[in-house]
């Protein structure tokens, strides 16, 4: 898979709060790179815990469950688009289906 973009997790954490974050995050982008995930059971047979939405999102629980990230699936173009990344508080103030849409 194609990831737009990094910098969305990184970011994440470099912040001080979240360091803790980088490893799971960093496991996740590496796992992400080296998938062809050509539907949301694809998905499924990888990460159990995906959670699938409807507008193409799928959610993540990274760091057993600490934080959640947000991807637009693009199947057909194998690519992946982080939206959001943050904790479970973070994640409850947002609208998966349209967090970071333009």
């Amino acid at each position: 898979m194609r990831i737009i973009a990094k910098s969305t997790i990184k970011n994440f954490w470099e912040q001080p709060a979240y360091q803790d974050a980088k490893s799971p995050l960093e496991s996740w982008y590496e796992e992400a790179l080296k998938a062809d995930w050509a539907s949301p059971q694809a998905i499924k047979d990888q990460y159990r815990n995906a959670s699938i939405c409807s507008n193409n999102r799928v959610v993540f629980n990274i760091g057993g469950n600490k934080y959640r990230l947000v991807v637009e699936m693009h199947y057909r173009a194998g690519i992946a688009w982080i939206k959001f990344v943050g904790t479970h508080t973070q994640y409850d103030l947002i609208n998966v289906e349209t967090v970071n849409d333009y």
